[in-house]
């Protein structure tokens, strides 16, 4: 699912389905989801290849798992939008971890300020996006994961 969101939904700039879906497979699968994530990441190295952006989406995705199950009580889809849409607006400064090491202090602080054109998009799609389909996907997600626990 997460690997046909991103692919469908590429030629959108920074409005993506994954955050999202992340955000409710860890509140609906808990540890599972940390599977999803990973073989999500392997299979973007093997399509996009590997380079340091894929070195973050091993790291960025667990962000925001961690963010999902430590709110997890928190279901108001308001808040639900200002965390997912408040992710969007980090993502590009949580990628810009490798390039402080890489490029330094002055190289890691220029690709953050690069990418605010990025992240500012990003933030707001996450937001509506969010917005409308936070309740029916974590319904629909409850739904499967109580289905799955009886069989």
């Amino acid at each position: 699912m997460l690997i046909g969101v991103q692919v469908a939904m590429a030629s959108l700039p920074n409005i993506e389905l994954v955050s999202l879906l992340v955000f409710v497979y860890a509140r609906s699968f808990g540890k599972d989801t940390l599977y999803s994530i990973y073989v999500f990441a392997v299979i973007e190295g093997i399509i996009y290849g590997f380079h340091i952006w894929w070195i973050m989406y091993l790291y960025v995705w667990t962000v925001l798992y961690i963010i999902a199950v430590l709110t997890k009580k928190t279901e108001n889809p308001i808040v639900v939008a200002l965390l997912l849409g408040g992710f969007g607006m980090a993502f590009g400064t949580l990628c810009s971890i490798p390039y402080f090491f890489i490029l330094g202090v002055r190289g890691g602080f220029a690709y953050i300020a690069s990418g605010l054109t990025f992240d500012i998009p990003h933030a707001i799609g996450n937001f509506v996006l969010g917005l409308i389909l936070y309740a029916p996907l974590i319904k629909a997600a409850k739904y499967v994961a109580g289905a799955t626990a009886k069989n």
